[in-house]
């Protein structure tokens, strides 16, 4: 029998006694007194592979010996069966040949800084966190067309060198565009109406660019948003397609990515509990829960933020003696070498888990005082986001927000002309807005109107305020943040994970 190429993600217990080869990277290497074990990942999966020394050629051998992490190998071997192994199989190796030994690979074992490990993102994006978020991402992008393609939406592109701005002005990147002014779009919401308006039924997807100079969490200056308008569509139609997108997306990812989401030890189960009816609540009743004044599910979102103040001072406590005792086991000398560096990890990692808790503990004083003081006509920060959405166990959908803090293209409610019919969707966990989405403004005079109040130049607009005038009708919309959607349904701690190549202030490399 020759030896077959096979990815490792195709390799199972199927393949028991198949002679096979396969091409990859050096994970990590374990040498012990018979036997050698290599971890060889191939950017589909990894798995194991040894040889016993006693039954190796010295040629062989040294070979072996000389790989290092990140090293690139050829290897033949033969599928064996081990029940101790997660896959229930690992490859006996009979050859192998270095493609390139690596040397002083940059990024080791140890905990390096977040600054760091961005610098160094075209290396940073082989380790086997990023590796799952990237499958998972693909997958998530896969689910959305698949979404809607079931439902017979048409896929278009819009330009991403505009005239004109969507959102804000002051986070526009200009351009010159053969000596015209020109603008990386923020949005491909307004050609979506205009291609509504033939097709119906469309949705984009694509980059578009904010300006902010902002290095939150959930702030990137490049990221991809996924946008729908349909036409004939209302405010309670567009929330029940976004609750129906999300949970569709969520299920899709629970079934496609079992091995990617146990890699980043996301609770399944959670996911699942965020597949049940999302709350929807109006803008008026978030102002009394974040001000104290009303209880979600029994609890008070003050008590809540003060309570949790109070307990991760104690979990910093705890920390701080649980690494003093690892530190004393670390001082005696007969510690044998692999215990020495298991102990070490843990101390990385709770080290690691203290910093967060400590940023948090900086933080939730901020977020008690923005809560209590919120007001009517403010919009919700970061920080209320933040907060608020600790106390939720599902998505939650905010709507009927003031039409004064929002955009001129928005459709004012029937009832009320100081409110929008809008919807602002904030994910659990503290992760907060991923979409947005309104009833568009379909009447032409009071667009004209709000184009005029917002100090906007209409010519900009011409073009939009045409589809006003030839056959306007009720159509609805909304926006995805696609990164926001990956970080929460991964339980990343930065959108800037979720890109293979995140662009954001103060970062254009690599």
């Amino acid at each position: 029998m020759e030896y077959i190429h096979k990815y490792i993600s195709k390799i199972s217990v199927n393949n028991l006694n198949n002679k096979i080869i396969i091409k990859g990277w050096i994970k990590s290497k374990r040498d012990t007194k018979k036997i050698i074990f290599l971890v060889i990942r191939d950017g589909t999966d990894i798995c194991q592979c040894f040889i016993h020394k006693n039954n190796a050629s010295e040629i062989l051998l040294n070979k072996i010996k000389k790989l290092t992490l990140e090293s690139s190998v050829y290897i033949e071997g033969v599928v064996i069966s081990n029940i101790n192994q997660s896959k229930k199989y690992e490859i006996q190796i009979h050859e192998l040949y270095p493609y390139q030994l690596c040397n002083n690979f940059p990024i080791g074992k140890k905990n390096h800084s977040i600054n760091f490990l961005i610098q160094k993102r075209h290396l940073w994006l082989r380790s086997q966190k990023q590796w799952a978020i990237m499958k998972i991402r693909s997958n998530v992008l896969h689910g959305l067309h698949t979404f809607f393609n079931d439902r017979e939406f048409i896929y278009i592109n819009t330009p991403i060198l505009t005239s004109n701005f969507v959102e804000n002005t002051t986070t526009l990147f200009k351009t010159n565009f053969y000596n015209s002014d020109a603008y990386l779009s923020q949005s491909g919401q307004l050609y979506g109406e205009a291609a509504a308006m033939s097709m119906n039924k469309i949705y984009t997807l694509g980059p578009t660019f904010r300006a902010e100079k902002s290095k939150t969490r959930r702030h990137l200056s490049e990221f991809w948003m996924l946008e729908p308008e349909i036409a004939f569509y209302d405010l309670n139609m567009i929330m029940n397609l976004m609750e129906e997108l999300i949970i569709f997306i969520i299920q899709y990812i629970i079934n496609n990515n079992d091995n990617e989401l146990k890699i980043l030890n996301r609770d399944i189960n959670q996911l699942k509990m965020f597949c049940n009816p999302f709350k929807r609540i109006t803008y008026e009743e978030i102002i009394l829960i974040l001000n104290g004044k009303k209880n979600v599910n029994n609890i008070n979102l003050i008590d809540y933020l003060q309570n949790d103040f109070q307990r991760k001072k104690v979990d910093i406590e705890n920390i701080k003696l649980e690494i003093l005792e690892l530190q004393k086991i670390l001082q005696n000398k007969t510690i044998k070498k692999k215990e020495y560096n298991i102990i070490i990890n843990k101390i990385d990692i709770l080290q690691n888990k203290s910093k967060e808790i400590l940023e948090n503990i900086n933080n939730i004083p901020l977020w008690i005082n923005s809560a209590k003081k919120f007001q009517y006509g403010n919009d919700l920060g970061g920080s209320d986001e933040t907060a608020l959405m600790k106390i939720f166990n599902t998505p939650v959908m905010i709507y009927n927000w003031p039409y004064k803090i929002k955009p001129f293209y928005m459709k004012k409610n029937a009832d009320n002309n100081d409110l929008v019919n809008n919807v602002d969707l904030l994910a659990p966990e503290g992760y907060g807005e991923i979409a947005g989405g309104s009833e568009r403004e379909d009447d032409l005079n009071i667009l004209i109107s709000n184009i005029k109040s917002n100090n906007i130049n209409i010519n900009d607009f011409q073009w939009y305020i045409d589809l006003r005038k030839y056959g306007s009708i009720p159509h609805s919309g909304f926006g995805l943040g696609i990164e926001r959607l990956i970080s929460w349904i991964c339980k990343t701690n930065h959108v800037r994970e979720t890109m293979a190549f995140p662009r954001m202030y103060g970062n254009i490399s690599p």
